[in-house]
């Protein structure tokens, strides 16, 4: 009876196992539509978009980076206890068939070899970019400032 009770556990403990190593990092999604522009400016604050446009990128590699930094961009847990945002970024589509939605993403740029910070304008949740998507933004948002 021992060694079944034995053989049971192991199996348990090791389905358990799998099951959490399975388990993905939740990320920011946007629509699966092109991306016709992210336009950027300075924030006002929390829940909000600032309409003051100080940046705007239409260019496919600018477009691509935003889009990838966004989509890697890996949900912490718990609630955010931030700083006042720095940026607000909107990204919006492409469609033939009418008005699609803009995203409203707060944006807290880190500093070199930093990660940044992204945060639904709508939610109470961060996501992390890599340093390496850090450096990217960086060289296209500082340099166009």
């Amino acid at each position: 009876m021992k060694a079944i009770f034995s053989i049971l556990s192991i199996i348990c403990a090791a389905i358990i196992m799998a099951a959490c190593q399975t388990q993905q990092a939740e990320t920011m999604v946007l629509l699966d539509e092109k991306i016709s522009e992210v336009k950027i400016s300075e924030s006002e604050g929390f829940g909000g978009m600032n309409e003051d446009i100080i940046l705007s990128f239409k260019d496919k590699k600018s477009l691509d980076i935003f889009e990838k930094a966004i989509t890697t961009a890996v949900k912490q847990p718990g609630k955010a206890d931030i700083s006042e945002p720095e940026y607000d970024v909107m990204v919006e589509y492409e469609s033939d068939e009418g008005e699609l939605p803009t995203h409203g993403i707060h944006l807290w740029l880190g500093k070199e070899n930093e990660k940044s910070t992204f945060m639904y304008i709508t939610d109470d949740y961060v996501y992390l970019t890599s340093t390496q998507m850090t450096k990217k933004l960086r060289e296209l948002i500082l340099s166009e400032e």
